[in-house]
């Protein structure tokens, strides 16, 4: 560890590399670390600050549990901190290090093409999404860091959700909090961290840069919208939403604390626009990161074979989106119309691929076990299956992702056919509540989102939102028929999975008891559905699977009703 010279100074310029690494991938997110340094030198700052574990990716699992990966990522933390030779520039490198105490979620700090210091996380997350304890040891109580003779503090995300280690930064002396974070979207997420940090800067009164990384890794999707606050509540840097940025901001001491005398400030995404920018960007990136260049999806002239289609169409553009109507002879005309008609609003490849043949024949083999039985949902939900095996098919044929269409209520209460309608790569609409897809259909047509690759206008019919629900397995059938209006289904499962209510004390909302708890047990038995659907962008604390764990087999009834 070598010890930079101290040149005290009363300016500093200081970069937020706010950027879209990808978990693993040393050699990308160096180069994308490498290209940061070179715009902060160009840009003449003092410091560049990456997001949390940036060069191993956030958040990278039991990859942290292999000795060559661990081996590997710290040795290109060494090279990029040589890199800093020749330059004015301050790397402030979040990675992962290893030392006699374990392996750390840590902060390398470089200058001169020397590592100059090391800090360590002290508050390590145990929660449904992160869980460090398993990986990390605890650093320390942080102490600041000398740049540019300028006391600095980096807390580590987690650690400004804990006051004492703030404290002690100050305590200690640090001038200017600079806290690296993997900080995922959900809804409302963007003000409840303002909250946070402009609580510690009404008590400490030292501003606080806050820079989050941007993009989808798998479940998750992290917004960006990096931002810094100073002393009197005042909004000084704020970088965009669910985009890449480079933020530089200049700063300089005050009589009373450091000042920011530029900075950009970019007005946040909207709430109404914020789900959907997050589930485009997730797909965007599952897809992308993956190796796949175009998707193919089932398009059945329902709301959310439509917004799923409108989605990646924002995603890829139309050019790589295959949409394919999959007709029985229970399917609608006005089906047939609306799903061709919302194709061609979108501008994506539209076919139509008949399953009359291969249903029928599949019900005809089958004909010697069912025998007399009455017919019921084994044959209905052979229709589904048959629509899923064709589509995976197209899948393999041509190498596209397969998109699942299936939203939250009817995955909470497993009304979707496992191995069927189930199937795919990858659900944009998974932790989106039935009511919630209306609301963002109706959106979409008023609005063109920002770094968006689709069309303008109503790109989604307004016959598909206007028409009931159904998923066309036998004459005449909409979702009504077995569960109750979405609007009061969603309200329940809200309840259930959200809020983790009592059924007494939903039923005090105004629930009949028998629907509260026949939809209890339908969310409980259809666990072992959900557990192997497909993944999808978490947009709520409670998305089934990255934020709510239940046991498949659960003995467990609430005694609050009877």
């Amino acid at each position: 560890m070598h010890q930079a010279s101290i040149i005290v100074t009363d300016q500093l310029r200081i970069a937020l590399a706010q950027l879209n690494p990808k978990v693993g991938d040393l050699a990308g997110n160096l180069a994308l670390a490498r290209q940061a340094l070179a715009d902060a030198v160009a840009a003449k700052a003092d410091i560049l600050l990456l997001s949390e574990l940036f060069l191993t990716g956030y958040f990278p699992d039991d990859l942290l549990h292999k000795p060559q990966f661990v081996s590997d990522a710290i040795a290109a933390a060494k090279t990029l901190a040589a890199e800093t030779r020749g330059t004015d520039v301050v790397l402030l490198l979040p990675t992962i290090w290893q030392d006699k105490t374990g392996l750390h979620n840590s902060v390398v700090v470089a200058e001169k093409g020397e590592i100059t210091a090391l800090r360590h996380k002290r508050e390590l997350p145990n929660s449904d999404v992160f869980y460090e304890k398993r990986y990390f040891e605890a650093g320390p109580l942080p102490l600041p860091v000398k740049i540019k003779g300028v006391p600095v503090g980096i807390p580590i995300c987690e650690d400004i959700w804990h006051p004492w280690v703030c404290e002690h930064l100050i305590r200690e002396g640090a001038e200017l909090l600079l806290c690296p974070n993997g900080s995922p979207y959900w809804t409302n997420k963007q003000h409840i961290r303002k909250d946070l940090v402009r609580e510690h800067v009404l008590t400490h009164g030292v501003p606080l840069l806050y820079l989050n990384q941007v993009g989808g890794q798998d479940e998750l999707v992290y917004d960006g919208a990096s931002f810094g606050l100073e002393p009197g509540d005042r909004l000084v840097v704020q970088g965009k939403s669910f985009e890449p940025d480079f933020i530089v901001s200049d700063w300089q001491r005050g009589e009373e604390h450091w000042t920011c005398a530029s900075g950009q400030v970019t007005e946040l995404t909207s709430v109404e626009e914020a789900p959907w920018r997050a589930c485009v960007l997730g797909l965007r990136d599952y897809v992308h990161k993956n190796g796949f260049s175009h998707v193919v999806l089932g398009l059945s002239g329902g709301i959310d074979s439509a917004v799923v289609a409108a989605m990646a169409a924002d995603a890829f553009g139309p050019d790589k989106v295959h949409a394919i109507m999959l007709p029985y002879r229970y399917t609608s005309e006005a089906s047939l119309r609306d799903a061709r008609d919302c194709a061609e609003r979108l501008g994506v490849r539209y076919d139509v691929v008949a399953i009359d043949d291969p249903v029928d024949g599949a019900l005809a083999e089958l004909k010697p076990i069912f025998g007399d039985r009455p017919v019921d949902t084994a044959e209905e939900n052979i229709q589904s299956r048959m629509r899923g095996t064709i589509l995976m098919a197209v899948s393999n044929k041509l190498g596209s992702m397969l998109m699942t269409t299936g939203n939250k209520s009817e995955m909470g209460v497993g009304y979707a056919t496992i191995y069927g309608d189930m199937n795919g790569g990858f659900n944009p609409l998974k932790d989106m509540f039935k009511m919630q897809v209306y609301a963002l259909a109706d959106w979409r047509n008023k609005n063109m989102p920002a770094d968006c690759l689709g069309r303008e206008g109503m790109v989604i019919p307004q016959a598909i939102i206007d028409k009931a629900p159904s998923a066309e397995l036998r004459p005449d059938q909409t979702d009504q028929d077995s569960l109750p209006p979405y609007p009061v289904l969603d309200d329940i499962l809200l309840c259930l999975v959200e809020e983790e209510m009592a059924l007494a004390d939903i039923v005090a909302r105004g629930h009949d008891p028998a629907t509260v708890k026949r939809i209890e047990r339908l969310l409980n038995i259809a666990e072992y559905k959900r557990r192997q659907a497909a993944p999808g962008p978490k947009i709520t604390p409670k998305a089934f699977g990255l934020g709510r764990k239940y046991p498949i087999t659960n003995g467990y009834k609430d005694p609050t009703i009877g």
